[in-house]
């Protein structure tokens, strides 16, 4: 017999599932034949007006030579983050509620896999990332050195005063490499460049409602694309709060994302080793 708690589970599913949905009918009706750019340059917001338009300003309109779509997904919110997106130009899906940024990210993926794009670079909407340090991120993607790279604050520069947060940085870093034997020094970092046809593999694994970062990189190392890491600088939030919570909150919830995620996929490759991992002629290698 299922328990109240797959029972609740359950039911959050199919709500989020028709929140999607209606956000996507409204979504199709205003671009009823959309086409990607090359490249997408994708930012989930939650209540973000004060910072996103600066943000969105900020992003180029070619990188590597090749053009760029802004595309901002709204998770809910009760301010007009949708408004500054729409009339920054930005290709904009609104949620009609808050249903987590992991959620919000899932979307923007699967929007960029069916819109035809090659390339998605993530970025927060609250001015952390500089969106004209794109262009280092994507490089070993269209280089082909890699399939997945991440911005590191430890290479780069770190410009929060958060001892514990950074702190933390150190600590997730540790606690991924060891488990998955990598050499990454951030493992948190939320901007990053992917490739499409490695989120085209990933991307239906994926589960976590928050905390993605940590889900993303532990599944796609698993499955064997390749990952790296280029230098880049961290700003502080340029207004208001992170959303994330209390350090401890959020320390102790990326952690168990962590150890959720890593158990998950090392049992599916006990469990189905001969089919861990997709086809070679995909072309996935870990970078070295």
């Amino acid at each position: 017999m299922p328990s109240v708690s797959d029972g609740r589970r359950s039911r959050l599913v199919a709500l989020q599932r028709l929140a999607v949905d209606i956000a996507r009918q409204d979504f199709d009706t205003r671009y009823p034949d959309l086409a990607l750019s090359p490249v997408v340059a994708l930012i989930c917001a939650y209540e973000e007006e004060a910072n996103l338009g600066a943000v969105l300003e900020r992003v180029p309109e070619k990188v590597c030579g090749l053009g760029v779509t802004p595309l901002v997904v709204v998770d809910g919110g009760e301010d007009t983050t949708d408004r500054v997106a729409k009339e920054a130009g930005a290709v904009t899906f609104v949620f009609p509620t808050n249903l987590g940024h992991g959620v919000a990210l899932r979307v923007g993926y699967d929007l960029c896999v069916q819109g035809g794009s090659r390339y998605v670079v993530t970025l927060d909407a609250d001015g952390q990332n500089d969106p004209s340090e794109m262009e280092t991120l994507l490089q070993p993607l269209v280089d082909d050195e890699a399939d997945f790279v991440v911005a590191s604050r430890r290479l780069g520069v770190d410009e929060t005063a958060d001892s514990y947060r950074k702190l933390g940085v150190r600590w997730f870093s540790w606690l991924m490499n060891l488990l998955m034997g990598s050499h990454l020094t951030d493992t948190s970092n939320g901007f990053r460049a992917l490739r499409v046809s490695m989120l085209s593999d990933v991307a239906p694994r994926l589960e976590q409602d928050q905390y993605q970062t940590a889900e993303l990189l532990i599944t796609a190392m698993s499955r064997g694309w390749r990952v790296a890491e280029r230098p880049t600088v961290w700003h502080e939030r340029a207004s208001g709060e992170s959303k994330k919570g209390a350090n401890w909150i959020y320390g102790f919830r990326y952690a168990a994302v962590i150890l959720r995620t890593w158990r998950r996929e090392q049992g599916l490759r006990l469990s189905r080793p001969s089919r861990a991992g997709p086809p070679r002629s995909a072309g996935p290698r870990r970078a070295s």
